[in-house]
């Protein structure tokens, strides 16, 4: 502009102070105007075009296009898995589910939840006509034990008197071991109902070397009550940590067997609370950031702000074809029994500190694109300079994305204009 003032000064000094033709004068004007549009053209000008090399682009200093392209450098990853849900439960190995195998109704419930109970402790009482029949049938095969024995030491005592036969010392002796067998049968049905405050002295009874001990007067019985009293004992050490009996309900073991509900609910079921068991669908991706041992941080809506511990102990062998996901199993400690069975979770899986060479980098999930099914970013190898590379990636979690392969540590890769120099590297696509 000012050049143009400049010019339209000059022609009027010239009009004021030479005789110029009128035609000379507009012909100085135009040649005034056209100066002035080149300096316009010239300082418009094109920049000049970026240089393209097979994957790379490279743009002059000070390109425009240079403020819509942003990078940032990736960063190792030190957890492998983030943000991922889980649920907690009972840990089996340390868990009991008691049910009860004879038919009865419940007369007491001796235990509560929370209660801490050992081996044996009793948890509640049944009246029980199976059980009952059980020590019934316990005492006729001692008491046929005891017959069978008799006869046959009478019978070898004859023989040798030359009062019996050869056979009856051979009929004796198989009554005997009828009579034996008959015993073991009742002590096995006794061991499987184990727990009932009779059934070790029955089967001490039952299986005395001594045999003049099975006198007749040991097996007069009890009373009714004491002979149908069955009760239900814990397995394991632990706490009551769950119960679903009531006095008066009655047990039915067959309906159980059968997976009838609500019977198959067990009657208590004694765990240790300090450990739980911890359950998580991992992606396929994933895969290669798991290792049994491997640290885990367990966060809980009920507790914001703490960390809980763990490790991966089990990882499944089998996919879920519906949601494309492996199951993995965990240990969470609970020293203060904050953490409850059957809670959701979320669950960090933290790298191992050896593992960290080739855990990966993380990255904005903003610097990948897809092109022929194959995933792709920008690299910025100096400054303006710029490289498409392919990676292997994992799962998106929390706008990040962990990239195994292709790119390293430190590297800087363009999370904003990939798709800019897409367009630029590949016109076409």
């Amino acid at each position: 502009m000012e050049m143009m003032k400049r010019n339209f000064n000059m022609i009027n000094f010239l009009r004021l102070k030479t005789s110029l033709p009128a035609g000379a004068l507009g012909l100085l004007a135009a040649l005034a105007l056209a100066g002035c549009g080149r300096e316009q053209v010239s300082q418009t000008a094109e920049p000049p075009a970026p240089n393209v090399a097979g994957d790379e682009v490279a743009f002059a200093a000070g390109a425009p296009q240079l403020d819509s392209i942003a990078v940032e450098t990736a960063q190792p990853r030190t957890v492998a898995i983030k943000h991922v849900t889980g649920r907690l439960y009972w840990n089996d190995e340390t868990t009991v589910r008691i049910f009860t195998p004879v038919f009865g109704r419940v007369t007491k419930v001796l235990a509560d939840i929370g209660d801490p109970v050992s081996v044996g402790t009793p948890l509640a009482e049944l009246d029980s006509p199976d059980y009952a029949l059980a020590l019934a049938n316990a005492r006729t095969a001692v008491g046929n034990l005891m017959a069978a024995d008799k006869a046959l030491q009478r019978t070898k005592e004859l023989l040798a008197h030359g009062a019996y036969a050869q056979k009856d010392l051979e009929s004796a002796e198989a009554a005997y071991i009828a009579a034996l067998a008959e015993r073991d049968r009742a002590k096995s049905v006794l061991l499987n109902y184990g727990g009932g405050d009779q059934i070790y002295s029955e089967l001490e009874r039952a299986l005395a070397d001594d045999r003049s001990e099975a006198a007749a007067g040991n097996y007069t019985g009890t009373n009714d009550t004491l002979n149908s009293r069955y009760v239900v004992r814990s397995l394991l050490a632990g706490v009551l940590v769950d119960k679903s009996i009531n006095p008066g309900q009655e047990i039915r073991p067959d309906f159980q067997l059968a997976s009838f509900q609500p019977e198959t609910t067990p009657l208590f079921t004694v765990s240790d609370p300090t450990k739980l068991w911890l359950q998580v669908d991992v992606a396929e991706a994933d895969l290669p950031s798991l290792e049994p041992g491997q640290p885990l941080h367990v966060y809980s809506e009920a507790y914001p702000g703490r960390v809980f511990t763990g490790t991966v102990d089990k990882i499944g062998d089998t996919m879920d074809p519906a949601t494309r996901t492996i199951k993995v199993r965990g240990v969470v400690a609970n020293p203060d029994k904050l953490l409850k069975a059957e809670m959701y979770v979320t669950v960090d899986m933290v790298q191992a500190t050896d593992k960290l060479a080739g855990a990966g980098v993380e990255i904005p999930a903003s610097a990948i694109f897809t092109m022929d099914n194959q995933y792709y970013l920008f690299i910025e190898t100096s400054p303006g300079h710029f490289k498409r590379q392919i990676v292997k990636v994992g799962t998106e979690q929390d706008g990040k994305i962990p990239v195994f392969d292709g790119i390293t540590a430190g590297q800087k890769v363009v999370t904003e204009g990939a798709l800019l120099l897409q367009s630029i590297v590949n016109p076409a696509d």
